[in-house]
C-alpha cells in the first residue's frame, strides 16, 4: 500500500510525465481545449501504460537487450490500434476530435519511457501500478488544462461532456480566444509547470525540515 502511495505522489506531483518529466507535451498542448478531449485522451493513455507495462514487465526476461526499443514499440504499438479501432466503433466524435494524436501515442515518450525506466525492470503488479499512476498524473494535468484552457477560451465547462456545448459559465464576448490557440496551450502550460515546481519544492524543504528533525 505504501508503495502504491508513492508511486501515485510521484504520478500526480514528484514525478509527473507531464509537469515535471516534460513528457508528451505535443498531445497535451494540442488537444487541451475541451474537457471531452481531455478525459478521453487521458483515458486511452492510462489504458496502453497499464496495459503495455504489463506485456513489457511479463516479457523483459526473454526480450533480446540489443532489440528492446523495437520490441517495446510493437507492443505499444498493438495496444495503440486496438485503442483506435475501439474509440472509431463506440467513440467516434472522441476518435474524429483527437484525430491523428491518438495513433502518435506509439511514439508518445511516457509509454516508451516508462517502459523503458520502470516496466523493463520489475514485476507485472507493480508495473501495472505504475502505468495507472503515471496515467492518472498524465489524466489530472490535461484535464486541469482542458478546464482552464475551455473556461478562459470558450467561457464554458465541459463541452462535450455536459452536452455538445457544455455550460456556458461567461458571456460569449468575454472570453479570450488567445487561450485556446497554440500559444495558450504553451502559456497554460509554462504556468502549470511553475506550479508544480514551487508545489514540489516546498514539499522537499518539508521533508528535509523532517529529516532534521530527528
Amino acid at each position: 500500500m505504501m508503495g502504491f502511495k508513492k508511486q501515485l505522489k510521484e504520478g500526480l506531483l514528484t514525478n509527473n510525465p507531464v509537469l515535471s518529466q516534460l513528457l508528451g507535451m505535443c498531445s497535451a498542448m494540442a488537444i487541451t481545449t475541451t474537457l471531452f478531449n481531455g478525459i478521453g485522451m487521458g483515458l486511452s493513455v492510462t489504458i496502453i501504460l497499464i496495459c503495455s507495462n504489463v506485456v513489457i514487465s511479463a516479457l523483459r526476461k526473454i526480450i533480446p537487450d540489443k532489440i528492446r526499443i523495437a520490441a517495446y514499440i510493437v507492443v505499444i504499438a498493438g495496444f495503440v490500434t486496438m485503442v483506435d479501432l475501439l474509440l472509431k466503433a463506440f467513440v467516434p466524435a472522441l476518435s474524429e476530435s483527437l484525430g491523428v494524436f491518438i495513433p502518435l501515442i506509439v511514439v508518445n515518450c511516457i509509454i516508451l519511457g516508462r517502459a523503458e525506466a520502470f516496466a523493463s525492470k520489475h514485476g507485472v503488479l507493480a508495473s501495472a501500478a505504475d502505468g495507472l499512476t503515471q496515467g492518472i498524473g498524465y489524466t489530472a494535468a490535461i484535464v486541469v488544462m482542458c478546464i482552464i484552457r475551455e473556461f478562459l477560451g470558450s467561457g464554458t465547462f465541459g463541452k462535450g461532456v455536459l452536452g455538445a456545448d457544455g455550460v456556458r459559465i461567461l458571456p460569449e464576448q468575454y472570453p479570450a480566444l488567445l487561450v485556446i490557440l497554440p500559444v495558450g496551450g504553451f502559456l497554460t502550460l509554462g504556468c502549470l509547470i511553475a506550479l508544480t515546481q514551487w508545489v514540489n519544492r516546498r514539499l522537499a524543504e518539508k521533508e528535509d525540515k523532517k529529516e532534521a528533525a530527528k
